[in-house]
């Protein structure tokens, strides 16, 4: 009863401010390599196998005695066991680590910002990201942007949904309360002022 009414009062403070978003979790999804990431392997014992190469557009990896396997969509411990496989044909039992040393990520999981930021751009997605993380990385607003009429576009559960954020009482006036949780794939778009 007590969470009902609890539950009642949030969504009430949340409709006195417009269409905020919601739906607040954070999710820890595992990383998947993406293209564009650079992964480190290293073979345990084969210092002459071990090499870090980039992920390419069609999303898969060569190295040396190893062509063309896919890497896109995997988590480094799933890539590390398929170089394994791919290698028992060379070596005995390898050892296989890889790690991903630079993130750019799947393209569905990344964060877009268009419209009025100082640097429109994708940004990986990174665990805990924030709405404040991101104006950070695209340098802030213009001085022709409308930071409170901002929309977040975000997919639940297959559906797009459109919810309003508060970039300018964010930013400009420090209002933490404006700050909310990003997930993978969302999109911040940031109009224009009428003048």
């Amino acid at each position: 009863m007590a969470f009902a009414v609890a539950c009642t009062l949030a969504l009430g403070g949340c409709a006195t401010r417009g269409a905020q978003v919601v739906d607040n979790q954070v999710s820890n999804p595992e990383y998947r390599i993406g293209p564009g990431d650079t992964v480190n392997i290293i073979v345990w014992r084969n210092p002459e196998v071990s090499m870090a190469v980039p992920v390419r557009p069609d999303g898969k990896i060569t190295t040396p005695l190893v062509e063309d396997l896919p890497a896109a969509g995997k988590t480094s411990t799933q890539l590390a066991r398929d170089i394994e496989q791919a290698l028992t044909k060379f070596i005995q039992q390898p050892v296989v680590t890889v790690v991903v040393t630079n993130f750019v990520g799947n393209y569905s999981e990344q964060i877009r910002v268009i419209g009025q930021a100082a640097r429109p751009q994708a940004l990986p997605y990174r665990n805990e990201m924030s709405l404040m993380d991101v104006m950070i990385a695209v340098g802030g607003t213009t001085e022709f942007a409308a930071g409170n009429r901002a929309s977040l576009i975000r997919n639940v559960d297959g559906k797009q949904q459109k919810f309003n954020v508060r970039l300018d009482d964010l930013v400009k006036d420090g209002d933490i309360s404006a700050n909310v949780n990003m997930r993978p794939g969302d999109v911040l778009v940031i109009p224009e002022s009428y003048f």
